[in-house]
């Protein structure tokens, strides 16, 4: 597939790639922190990665005016309201659709090799946690 069809690829599928692409960055980023032990890090992870952490990072995102550009709104909102088959474990539904909403967007980001707004979004996604983590 070129470049310029990633766009063109559906919510879910951006989502797929989006959960695995973000999920990669924040393990790096607990094991720099000295986190070893497998239940460890899984526990931690969780409080970046879960669906109810993606949908309150989502609408952090989100009430920042300005913050996601348009694109990005409108790759939020295809992977927010594509119809999936799976029934969340964890969450509500409204929360897994944002939480997909929010893998899209990394998915898209990725895919278009934007390395460095990728990268920008999930270092202020782990200030936000680590923020409300230390609270």
């Amino acid at each position: 597939m070129s470049e310029k069809d990633w766009s063109l690829l559906n919510g879910l599928a951006l989502a797929y790639i989006g959960d695995a692409a973000y999920e990669v960055y924040i393990r790096e980023h607990l094991m720099r922190k000295g986190w070893t032990k497998p239940n460890d890090l899984h526990r931690r992870a969780t409080h970046y990665v879960s669906a109810k952490a993606q949908a309150q990072l989502m609408h952090a995102m989100i009430a920042e005016e300005g913050f996601l550009t348009e694109t990005e709104m409108d790759i939020y909102r295809r992977g927010r309201n594509a119809k999936s088959h799976t029934i969340a474990k964890n969450a509500d539904v409204t929360t897994y659709r944002i939480s997909t909403g929010f893998e899209a967007l990394f998915g898209f980001l990725h895919l278009t090799k934007q390395i460095e707004r990728f990268e920008a979004l999930v270092w202020w996604c782990i200030a936000q946690v680590e923020d409300q983590v230390n609270e």
